[in-house]
């Protein structure tokens, strides 16, 4: 029997199409007592540093916190500890990330050669050769590095945005200084402002919040719960395929069809739309992913196989025209 597959354009509007790259990025729950003294810094030799900072060996467990009144399931949720991903890099170019998403766990290693995905849900792993992985298969690599995510945040808007250092604070049980940015007038946004917690020592960033206009509590917080600096057991950085996994090789130039891909960014097929704060990411959802990102919300007439999009996004999208499609965005 053929089951109806359907999809859906939905654009997601407010900060750089960062928080994708940002999402797996890594930062986490803060602390309390005094904040730490540390040497003054100006805000333009702090983003200096950031974009220009070296990424150490180091092994970190991440939290990912969300109050974006919408699930968004490319976003992971975190295991029964809260930890949403454990990052491990060698500070050569080599690393290992393991992912959080319900009942399964995706991982992710860079070995120098190449890119591996293992997905433990279907038993699947992707080999792809280091350099012949284009824009959407980079993707998982790049949250492999948390620095790499951050510094492309704060290169994206550091134009449109006026950047200031807000004090001081400890993350991780370490020092950092808060990097604030908020949007110059003549942007468009529904963001208020973008922080970014970068340690004092080895300049990596280590929490990400983006606060929007109206609340109180961070729209999207990502962070490290744990960081820990030192050199890395070689064995992390190097992956074999399970016994009876399916093993499937991109070959150079390959480019992979987002409807047979079975990882969901490359499914999202996303696109930029704009520039500055006032970016929108354009991606195309299954409607069977939505329908399971809202508990089944979605849920069709008749045979109920077919979820019935259109009437669930009614209720908290406006449909859009544009140079990207048709679709519905989503604020």
């Amino acid at each position: 029997m053929k089951t109806k597959r359907t999809a859906l354009s939905v654009g997601v509007s407010g900060s750089v199409a960062g928080v994708v790259g940002l999402v797996l990025l890594a930062a986490p729950a803060g602390a309390g007592g005094a904040p730490p003294a540390l040497p003054q810094i100006s805000a333009q030799d702090l983003v200096q540093s950031v974009l220009t900072a070296k990424v150490p060996a180091f092994s970190g467990s991440v939290q990912v916190k969300q109050n974006l009144g919408l699930p968004l399931p490319i976003l992971p949720t975190g295991g029964a500890d809260g930890v949403a991903a454990r990052v491990y890099t060698d500070g050569t170019g080599k690393a290992r990330i393991s992912l959080a998403q319900r009942a399964a766990e995706t991982t992710i290693v860079a070995d120098g050669d190449n890119l591996w995905i293992w997905d433990s849900s279907d038993k699947t792993v992707r080999k792809i050769p280091h350099g012949q992985a284009d824009a959407q298969q980079k993707a998982p690599e790049q949250l492999a590095d948390p620095a790499s995510a951050a510094t492309k945040l704060v290169e994206t808007v550091q134009e449109s945005s006026n950047v200031t250092v807000d004090g001081t604070a400890q993350v991780a049980g370490r020092p950092v200084y808060q990097l604030l940015l908020t949007p110059k007038p003549t942007e468009k946004t529904l963001l208020r402002e973008i922080r970014v917690a970068v340690d004092s020592e080895t300049r990596v960033p280590l929490r990400l919040e983006v606060l929007a206009n109206g609340q109180s509590d961070a729209a999207l917080e990502v962070g490290f719960t744990e960081f820990s600096p030192g050199a890395q057991d070689a064995s992390l950085f190097q992956f074999t395929p399970p016994p009876g996994a399916k093993v499937t090789e991109t070959r150079p130039g390959e480019h992979i069809d987002p409807k047979a891909a079975r990882d969901l960014f490359t499914q999202l097929d996303p696109q930029v739309v704009g520039s500055g704060w006032d970016t929108v990411l354009v991606g195309k959802v299954p409607a069977q992913l939505l329908s399971m990102a809202t508990g089944g919300q979605a849920q069709g007439r008749g045979n109920g196989r077919t979820p019935d999009v259109t009437g669930l996004l009614r209720t908290f999208a406006k449909q859009v025209n544009g140079s990207f499609g048709t679709g519905w965005v989503v604020s």
